[in-house]
């Protein structure tokens, strides 16, 4: 079993990315298990330091590829450089985020190493796996598990034959603990002129124009989310009434965005954002598997629904049989009488 590699993609100020911090902490745990290295690949300019935000998440070794053209991200030489450090190295796992430059780069590099790629998985484990056929077994194999089917099963997907196994996994599915030990991080500075050539600089990206994010669900500690039971956009402004008094932000599902409720920037689920607050109240949310998928883990759920047979009150910790219109204005009363 070789080590477990991290692509860990660099913010517009210059920091590790938070989902590539999450992979790092999982990979943490994976890499124990297999008892190998967790190594991880940074690629851009001015990366001085860098290593100590990785650190505290338990990577052993950092492949730092520092390069003014390397930064804003651009797929060719990126893919090229960590392409190469996957084979040099003999990555068994890899493992890159689920955003727009990771489902980029991933499966290109994917295509390079003519392996398999498993997308936006939301569960690694390392397990066995035995093929009656053949009478063979497959020893710690990565289990890649994700939604299928439109989120109508769960299905745990692996990679006997062609490694590395990789996979990319959404922000916010994993925990980002930081690892209690004092090993320090083994720095190997990449030197570019081996890995690319000057066709990878074809593309060169001349002006950005980045939009100014409106809203911060993710980051969010309370949420008040609203399905299609909800029933009009009109009465989504219940919703906020509850969430400005509590310090709440105002999430969705996707049929309440579809209805045209709400912006999709606020959509929660399998194919919006996965969120893990401390509070989440499901306001007229049936509960499909595609919106629990993206806030089954918050630490409290409190449900209010009509349907007391609905999915959501099977993983809700409170459900409040009831109307929002009658609801929300006796818990906005209460809350503000109690607070004073």
């Amino acid at each position: 079993m070789k080590n477990i590699f991290v692509y860990c993609e660099i913010t517009e100020k210059g920091h590790i990315a938070d989902v590539s911090l999450e992979l790092c902490s999982k990979g943490r745990k994976l890499a124990d298990e297999l008892n190998v290295n967790l190594e991880a690949v940074v690629i851009g300019h001015k990366l001085d330091g860098i290593q100590e935000e990785l650190a505290p998440f338990g990577v052993d070794k950092v492949f730092l590829a520092d390069d003014k053209r390397l930064f804003p991200f651009t797929t060719l030489p990126h893919a090229s450089i960590f392409s190469k450090l996957i084979e040099e190295n003999q990555a068994d796992i890899v493992l890159v985020g689920a955003t727009s430059i990771g489902r980029d780069l991933a499966p290109r590099v994917a295509s390079t190493l003519r392996c398999g790629l498993t997308a936006d998985c939301t569960s690694l484990e390392i397990g066995d796996h035995y093929v009656k056929k053949t009478d063979t077994t497959y020893k710690d194999l990565l289990y890649q598990i994700r939604p299928a089917f439109g989120g109508n099963i769960v299905a745990t997907i692996i990679n006997p034959d062609m490694h590395p196994q990789m996979a990319t996994v959404r922000e916010g599915v994993m925990k980002k603990d930081e690892v209690k030990r004092k090993k320090l991080v083994e720095i190997t500075k990449v030197d570019i002129k081996k890995y690319v050539s000057s066709t990878d600089f074809v593309v060169k990206i001349i002006e950005r124009h980045i939009e100014a994010q409106k809203v911060n669900i993710k980051g969010a500690q309370i949420i008040v989310a609203g399905g299609y039971g909800v029933g009009s956009k009109e009465n989504f402004k219940l919703l906020y009434n509850l969430a400005n008094a509590i310090g709440a932000e105002v999430g969705a599902t996707r049929a309440a965005v579809d209805a045209g409720f709400e912006e999709h920037e606020r959509q929660i689920g399998q194919t919006g954002v996965t969120v893990r607050p401390k509070l989440y109240i499901a306001c007229g949310i049936s509960g499909a598997v595609q919106h629990r998928a993206g806030m089954d883990q918050s630490a409290q759920i409190i449900s209010i629904n009509t349907n007391p047979e609905a999915p959501i009150t099977n993983i809700a910790d409170y459900n409040i049989e009831g109307r929002l219109e009658d609801v929300l204005p006796k818990m906005l009363k209460y809350f503000k009488q109690n607070s004073k």
